[in-house]
């Protein structure tokens, strides 16, 4: 390696030396030079999917986050060889309010994809859904006034039907009606085939186990990977 280098080194030198005796050849000896650095530079740099979540997200419980969603997610864009990296910002006991205030600062990375999975803890706290909708409402408009040429996504969730049949059909309609008003693709219920699903969830019977974190990546992925 070293001995590239200095090859390269000298083999610079002699070109700069010959291209200062002879002007006519300065400038193709520039564009050699800029060719040489563009040749170094990897071609195209990694986009950027932001996973903002709360606990079903950060992958509460489980023994380290590589087991969560977003990190399996990951190693299926890996093995297809996309140029995409997964930043996990799920926050445990996140609400849309929260969501709101939080959203700020990780606008100043840029984000390509931007997966919304938000509203769960509010409908546990029977928050109002009009509410929770305009909180996430205004989460996405930060998104795109940061970055208008971001893809968005969202993953819709339900509450428990012991919250009332009323709450439970008002709380459901939330995401497909900001994903149709937002032009934002629309994951129906994150935890399909994993709710209420015993050896699928932890001793609280909320937060997904190992095994359930792979069908929520499943259940992501089916409606994601069609954007990429």
């Amino acid at each position: 390696m070293n001995y590239i280098k200095t090859t390269f080194s000298t083999l610079s030198a002699i070109i700069l030396l010959t291209a200062c005796n002879n002007p006519q050849k300065q400038q193709a000896t520039e564009q050699q030079q800029d060719t040489v650095v563009q040749e170094a530079t990897p071609s195209e740099k990694k986009q950027n999917i932001v996973f903002f979540g709360n606990s079903l997200t950060a992958g509460l419980g489980l023994e380290n986050q590589t087991e969560a969603f977003p990190a399996l997610i990951q190693q299926k864009i890996d093995s297809l060889g996309l140029n995409y990296t997964c930043i996990n910002a799920g926050l445990s006991g996140e609400t849309s309010a929260g969501g709101k205030d939080r959203i700020d600062w990780l606008l100043k990375e840029p984000i390509d994809v931007f997966v919304l999975e938000l509203g769960a803890n509010d409908g546990l706290r029977g928050i109002k859904p009009e509410a929770t909708k305009k909180n996430l409402g205004e989460i996405v408009d930060k998104v795109i006034k940061a970055y208008p040429n971001c893809k968005l996504v969202l993953a819709g969730m339900k509450v428990p039907p012991s919250m009332g049949e009323a709450y439970f059909k008002e709380f459901e309609a939330i995401f497909p009606a900001l994903a149709q008003e937002k032009n934002m693709t629309l994951v129906p219920f994150l935890l399909d085939n994993v709710a209420g699903i015993t050896k699928l969830n932890q001793q609280d019977a909320v937060h997904p186990t190992k095994e359930g974190q792979l069908i929520l990546a499943e259940n992501v992925w089916k409606h994601l990977k069609g954007i990429l």
